[in-house]
This record gives C-alpha cells, sequence and structure tokens, in this order.
C-alpha cells in the first residue's frame, strides 16, 4: 500500500512541477521519497536554489517557513500545518526588541529554529551547522544569541573573544538527556563512539567523542573507521544510518530522541497537500516580514560557508 502511495506522490510531484524536500529527523519512508534531505542548513540552499515553481517541505513549520523566505515568489507546502517546534515558540519578536533594548551595542545571531516574525528583528540566522563560522564572521564584540541557550554555549566556547547574552530557550528532545544516562549508555558500549548535537547539556557535550548538526553526524559515522555509535540526536538520523550503512552497529543514547512533531508528517499527508494545494498546507507571510526575514537568512547563507 505505501509503495502504491508514494508512486501516486511521484506521478503528481512531476505533473505540478514541484520538488519534496525533508529533514533527517523525518521517518525512513518519507527520506528515501524525498528528492533531497538535508539538516536546516543544507535544505535552506535547496529551497532557494530550486528550479521547481512548487515546494514541498516534510519538516516543521519554521523551516517551511525558511523556505518560503527565501524563494517568496514560489508556492511552499507543509503537509501537516500543525507540525511546529517547541523551540521555536519560546521566542518571540518581543523577547528580541526588549534583549536589544538591554544591549545596544550587541548583535542578534538567530537560531534558524524560530519564526519568521522573530527573525525579522534580527542581525543574522545561523543553523548549528554553521553557528561557530557565523559568530566569527560578526562584526560586533557582543552577540545576543536566541533561542537555543545550549547552542550558544557551544558556540561560545569556540569564540572565546566576544560577550554572548543567552535567553532561556532549549530543545525539549535534546535537552532531557542526563549525565547519567549518557555514562550509563557509554558503559554498556564501552567500544562505540559518542556522536551528539550542541542542543544537548553543556555536562553531556562535554562527554562526546564528535559534536555537530545532524548532517556532520552522519558524515562522522560513516566517515569514522569506528564500527560502533552512540547517537544522540533524533532518531531519524540512527534510521538512515542503519539503512545506508548497515555494516555499523547503532545504539540510541536515549529512548526519547523522537521529535513528535517531525513525525506528523506521513505519506498520506503528503499526498494531500500535494493533491489539495491550497487552504491550511500552504505557508503564507505577510510582504513586510518577508522582506525583514529574508535579510537575516540571506546574511547566513553569505556567512556561513
Amino acid at each position: 500500500m505505501e509503495n502504491i502511495l508514494a508512486k501516486k506522490i511521484l506521478d503528481l510531484k512531476k505533473q505540478k512541477n514541484a520538488i519534496i524536500l525533508a529533514h533527517y529527523y523525518q521517518t525512513l519512508d518519507i527520506q528515501l521519497l524525498a528528492d533531497h534531505v538535508g539538516d536546516s542548513f543544507e535544505l535552506s540552499k535547496r529551497a532557494k536554489n530550486a528550479e521547481e515553481s512548487l515546494i514541498v517541505f516534510c519538516g516543521v513549520k519554521f523551516m517551511a517557513e525558511s523556505a518560503k523566505l527565501l524563494s517568496p515568489h514560489k508556492k511552499v507546502l507543509l503537509p501537516d500545518p500543525q507540525a511546529g517546534c517547541p523551540m521555536a515558540d519560546m521566542v518571540n519578536p518581543g523577547i528580541v526588541k526588549q534583549l536589544r533594548k538591554q544591549h545596544p551595542k550587541a548583535a542578534v545571531m538567530c537560531y534558524v529554529n524560530s519564526s519568521a516574525e522573530t527573525k525579522a528583528e534580527c542581525d543574522v540566522c545561523c543553523t548549528s551547522s554553521n553557528a561557530v563560522t557565523i559568530a566569527k564572521k560578526i562584526d560586533s564584540d557582543e552577540i545576543i544569541f536566541v533561542p537555543d541557550k545550549n547552542l550558544g554555549a557551544y558556540v561560545e566556547g569556540f569564540v572565546p573573544e566576544k560577550r554572548f547574552i543567552f535567553m532561556e530557550g532549549w530543545c525539549p528532545i535534546h535537552r532531557d538527556i542526563t549525565k547519567k544516562e549518557t555514562l550509563d549508555k557509554m558503559a554498556e558500549f564501552p567500544k562505540a563512539k559518542l556522536a551528539l548535537h550542541p542542543e544537548c547539556e553543556p555536562e553531556v557535550v562535554a562527554l562526546a567523542d564528535f559534536v555537530g548538526s545532524t548532517s556532520q553526524i552522519l558524515s562522522y559515522c560513516q566517515e569514522n573507521e569506528s564500527g560502533e555509535f552512540i547517537i544522540g540526536t533524533e532518531y531519524g538520523v540512527a534510521e538512515r544510518l542503519r539503512h545506508f550503512r548497515p555494516d555499523k552497529k547503532y545504539h540510541m543514547l536515549s529512548p526519547t530522541l523522537v521529535c513528535p512533531n517531525m513525525k506528523k508528517t506521513t505519506l498520506e499527508n503528503i499526498y494531500g497537500c500535494l493533491e489539495n494545494e491550497n487552504g491550511e498546507y500552504v505557508v503564507e507571510l505577510p510582504d513586510d516580514i518577508i522582506a525583514k526575514a529574508n535579510l537575516p537568512l540571506e546574511k547566513m547563507l553569505q556567512m556561513g560557508q
């Protein structure tokens, strides 16, 4: 049944001149169906450079919004309009404005995990893969970093010459991993390399053999000579590794590393949004927000290389 539905999606995609983009946290069937799979930075570039007039974004709302901001003349569809991000909901334009008022000389660096309205109040965006590079290039001695404090603290460690101001934002999935849980898992699999995401707590990050973005973790596990890994990020990454590199072993650091919002996308609602191509599936943003929020995203693409 799934194969039949996947074929229908591919036929409809071709008919409508659409491109399907999927994040690595999507289920494997959707990753295998997509034209391009990537982390936030890779997908931002793919959306901007896509020749197709219709983008189906298999991810969460802030990602689909970013695709719309970078390609405002294209139609962007989000298969499940309720696929949000708790971290993105923790920050809003009012918080950014207040932080600017308190620290008038600071530049505002905004994690891409944020709404279009929040991005519109910031100077530059970043993803976990390019945050350190961008922070080093910012022409300011002070950086307000929103919303994820853990990623900000990780970046701060590589840019000690600058002063960072954080807000109390976090990813519920990554932050819940404890030091004890990590040590227990390392003891259980002593030969395994620990690869995790910088959204984890600093005391957990300090234990890792490798820390990086989703895409960087995938590359590390595939290229490292070790044959066994503990994966400290969302389950979709381990699922992809097991499919493409079954010669190695992968253990999830925690059974809680499953993002319920990322799993809201299904083959059924991908087909539904492509078939209907209207209503709540369509990502709409006001023109003034597009104009303002596009700038920090474009800066990210320029500075993050």
